[in-house]
């Protein structure tokens, strides 16, 4: 369950970015709104790159093999 919150989290988040870099986009801020969603966009990315570097080191520990990483082909549906 924990696992599943997490990945919530991360989707949760980065929509948010993605409604806050629309919304300074648009440029309908004024200065001071825009400053304050800069540093939340800040925030945001900081949560989003450290869930991205957990989700990397959990991926190297699974594909570890008698102490050696082991390297091995990432496939996507489209591979298949």
């Amino acid at each position: 369950m924990a696992r599943k919150k997490a990945a919530l989290d991360f989707e949760q988040s980065l929509a948010d970015l993605q409604a806050l870099v629309e919304r300074l986009e648009s440029g309908e801020l004024s200065l001071e709104d825009s400053l304050t969603a800069f540093e939340q966009g800040i925030r945001l990315t900081r949560d989003c790159q450290a869930a991205l570097s957990q989700a990397e080191q959990k991926v190297q520990i699974l594909l570890e093999r008698d102490g050696e990483l082991e390297e091995a082909p990432f496939e996507t549906d489209s591979d298949a």
